[in-house]
């Protein structure tokens, strides 16, 4: 149950969305204005080395940005990461670079950092992360075809090119983590912490 206080998630994604509503939050989406590949340009310019900081500040630059314009609001951003050997992979933007993603990650083991963040009056106010560690098995040529063939733009719409919730989970031989905090939001987290502020019944 909720209390009186709107609740807003600063995001278009919505895995993220339904996985509130399922967990009985009430709550709308508002689309951050965040130019995410600008923050990581500064922030990997700046000397930033640890990823999970680099997620913290991409999900409380959501948060912060729609709280300014919903100031008695409680906003919550998120932010998800991928790292294969140290490096960043972004979304893949065409079928071409899903595949060229998948290719990549085919046989090895890559990381997901998960983060979240809340912001009232404009002000960040809290925040937590997770990781999870992902196997690829090796996969057929043949079956990436079918596989982007099947999926079509919605693997556009996550870094990795899957969704384990969804076909996508036929990539992997091992999953280590939280489901919640691989489809992107550390969820468990942010209940207690809604608990806290009184926006769920404790």
């Amino acid at each position: 149950m909720m209390a009186s206080a709107e609740i807003i998630l600063a995001s278009q994604s919505e895995a993220r969305y339904r996985l509130l509503v399922s967990a009985g939050i009430r709550l709308r989406k508002s689309a951050p204005k965040v130019d995410e590949t600008a923050l990581r340009t500064h922030f990997l310019e700046s000397g930033g080395k640890d990823m999970t900081d680099l997620a913290v500040a991409l999900a409380a630059a959501k948060a912060q940005i729609v709280s300014e314009a919903n100031r008695s609001a409680l906003v919550i951003g998120a932010d998800q990461l991928l790292l294969l050997d140290g490096n960043l992979l972004n979304k893949p933007s065409s079928l071409a670079e899903a595949r060229s993603q998948l290719l990549q990650l085919r046989g090895k083991t890559h990381t997901l950092i998960s983060a979240v963040a809340a912001a009232r009056a404009g002000q960040p106010i809290w925040s937590a992360t997770d990781r999870a560690k992902l196997t690829m098995r090796q996969f057929s040529n043949e079956f990436i075809s079918e596989y982007l063939a099947y999926r079509g733009q919605d693997v556009l719409t996550t870094v990795g090119a899957y969704k384990i919730e969804e076909s996508g989970v036929q990539l992997f031989d091992e999953i280590r983590g939280d489901y919640f905090t691989i489809l992107g939001l550390p969820l468990l987290p942010l209940l207690a912490f809604l608990r806290n502020e009184r926006c769920l019944l404790s």
